[in-house]
């Protein structure tokens, strides 16, 4: 079995390593049982997930992948891209040395051939979690290859037949690309390709200001590029709560970023220079001369190649496969997991996911997807993390709210650190402590959301906040300070009116 060592370039010891365990070159296919419980389409963090826990649980499980174990996020994804972030924010740290009393000698520099090999390096590391021959070992039978549905209850797996009684579709999703003319002749990198760089790009046109768009855009000036960032909204990150996504930009313009936001892109054209990018903005025709250009604006489900009409699925190419609230799909006997069926498409939602469906196949259970508390984090400097409703959700439901928001600058941490730029804003349902959404702009803001999800998740109303005590100095005393704010509130006039003479008097 051939590797596919083109998709992860450059072929050195770190990532051989990784190709040694998620698409190991002597791998032999074995020879199916009879029948499985449980077949699972796809390697990626919803389909390692649900193979592992069903094998755990005593099922005959087979796995199915024609790619890379491990999926996007260990092989194009949330791994490579932190790797380099991590870098990233040394060179944003240096950057700033001069105003925390550190003085750093002119001529540093960034070595980027070296960041990207301590990234291929951690990630071939992380691997072995997901590599083939360890999910063998839990009994679970790997098959690499394309697997295809010939009937409702078979799969087929080069000239292998796996019959099963259930099966999970969890085959992902990639990088989509805009139908923009002379894009695909100039050529053009997705999070698929954009981790085999070994040359730091000067001049990388990022087209897309979503997470990935902002977070790479970010990362890559910091490491040495000059970065324009496009975007057909008039604001970065639009589906972000506006307070956050205004602190993002303002980061972003000052590390230099140059942002093109309300653009129509026209088409993209080759000259001895580089590439150049012909766009509309503001009724002006512009152009912008690059080296790279890295597309980043969505996902598309791997549907395609399963055919999944004679297994009776119901699918849309854009939206992947239909389920209902329980992860089933049309066949009663299949369930779907991931990106290629949901519309959050982050690791962590996968592999709750892949949790509903271990109860809802094999053990008749009714847990929903739409039960779940699904936080999200932008890794962007600082991060951006939100759980539950925004203020514009809210409105659109008819919800009445009231939000407490806390500054960063009203954080004794935040200010020793140098981080005032942020905040923690906590919805309420009205007239109660009820948490219903929160927005969080903070460095390490995908750690402090943590809290208050789980008092989402619990039922902790955020008055029981305002009694957690948090260490001092630290950032996530934002969130005990939102609480007190909301208990203020509490003291009504009334209220203090007889508080007042309860001292008075001396009741006490």
């Amino acid at each position: 079995m051939a590797q596919e060592a083109y998709l992860i370039a450059p072929l050195d010891a770190y990532n051989q390593e990784l190709l040694s365990n998620v698409r190991p070159q002597d791998w032999r296919n074995p020879e199916p049982r009879p029948l499985y419980d449980l077949v699972v389409i796809g390697a990626g963090t919803a389909g390692l997930v649900t193979a592992a826990g069903a094998a755990g649980l005593g099922a005959r499980v087979a796995l199915v992948e024609h790619h890379l174990m491990g999926g996007d996020c260990l092989n194009t994804g949330c791994v490579p891209s932190k790797g380099i972030i991590r870098s990233s924010r040394i060179a944003g740290e240096i950057k700033k040395a001069a105003s925390f009393g550190v003085i750093v000698p002119e001529g540093w520099e960034i070595d980027f051939p070296e960041v990207m090999k301590r990234m291929r390096s951690l990630r071939a590391h992380i691997s072995h979690h997901d590599s083939a021959r360890r999910f063998q070992e839990m009994g679970i039978d790997v098959f690499l290859g394309k697997g295809r549905f010939v009937g409702p209850k078979m799969v087929e797996v080069g000239d292998k037949t796996l019959r099963f009684k259930k099966a999970v579709i969890a085959t992902g999703s990639r990088a989509s690309s805009p139908p923009l003319p002379g894009l695909s002749k100039a050529g053009f990198l997705t999070n698929e390709t954009v981790f085999s760089l070994t040359c730091c790009p000067a001049r990388l046109a990022v087209i897309g200001a979503g997470p990935l768009g902002c977070e790479l855009a970010q990362a890559f000036q910091r490491l040495g590029s000059k970065v324009t960032l496009f975007h057909k909204y008039p604001r970065i990150m639009n589906r972000e709560d506006h307070d956050a996504a205004r602190i993002v930009e303002e980061t972003l313009r000052e590390d230099g970023i140059e942002l093109e936001l309300g653009v129509k892109l026209l088409d993209v054209t080759i000259s001895d220079k580089g590439k150049r990018i012909h766009f509309e903005k503001e009724g002006k025709s512009l152009s912008s001369e690059v080296d790279e250009i890295l597309v980043g604006i969505g996902r598309s489900p791997y549907v395609e190649t399963l055919n999944l009409e004679a297994a009776g699925v119901a699918y849309d190419p854009r939206k992947g496969v239909t389920v209902n609230d329980y992860l089933q799909t049309t066949n009663r006997s299949i369930y779907a997991a991931g990106d290629v069926c949901m519309e959050v498409k982050f690791t962590h939602a996968a592999d709750a996911a892949a949790r509903i469906v271990i109860q809802n196949a094999l053990f008749l259970g009714r847990k929903k997807i739409s039960a779940l508390t699904i936080p999200w984090c932008t890794y962007t400097d600082p991060e951006v993390a939100h759980v539950g409703l925004s203020e514009k959700d809210a409105e659109e439901r008819k919800i009445s709210i009231q939000t407490f928001m806390k500054p960063l600058s009203e954080v004794d941490r935040a200010v020793l650190d140098g981080e005032e730029r942020g905040f923690v804003k906590i919805h309420v349902r009205q007239g109660t402590d009820n948490i219903l959404g929160a927005t969080i702009v903070a460095r390490h803001a995908g750690e402090m959301i943590n809290e208050i999800t789980l008092s989402m998740v619990n039922k902790i109303g955020l008055g029981k906040l305002s009694g957690v005590i948090h260490p001092y100095p630290t950032q996530a005393e934002a969130i005990r300070k939102a609480a007190d704010d909301y208990r203020r509130t509490l003291l009504t006039s009334f209220v203090k009116k007889l508080f007042s003479l309860w001292l008075r008097r001396g009741w006490f």
